[in-house]
């Protein structure tokens, strides 16, 4: 999983364009975030079809209130540009709850 510190608009423009992006916006410092480290790259193999990226919430600040995330660890997921899904909210998660999430979107 690639780590982008900083997100522009541009970048992500550049890396939503083709195929499946998952997008994680995380922080160092949420613990409900680093509960899911362990797991995320058993998800990433599970997944083999879609791009994943780690998103510094903290370093992408515009971008996370441009897509209304206010609560970590979320996901959102993109088809060729186009937002197909979202697990956006504070709350902790599991490693079957994001993987039940990803398959919804099949």
């Amino acid at each position: 999983m690639e780590e982008i510190k900083e997100l522009t608009q541009d970048k992500l423009d550049e890396i939503i364009k083709n195929g499946r992006t998952v997008l994680e916006f995380s922080a160092a410092w949420c613990p409900d975030c680093r509960f899911l480290d362990p797991f995320m790259p058993q998800i990433e193999k599970d997944f083999p079809n879609a791009k994943f990226y780690k998103i510094d919430r903290d370093g992408s600040i515009d971008i996370a209130k441009k897509l209304n995330i206010m609560g970590i660890p979320s996901f959102v997921v993109y088809q060729d540009g186009q937002e197909i899904g979202r697990l956006v909210n504070k709350d902790r998660k599991t490693k079957q709850q994001v993987e039940d999430f990803l398959r919804s979107l099949d």
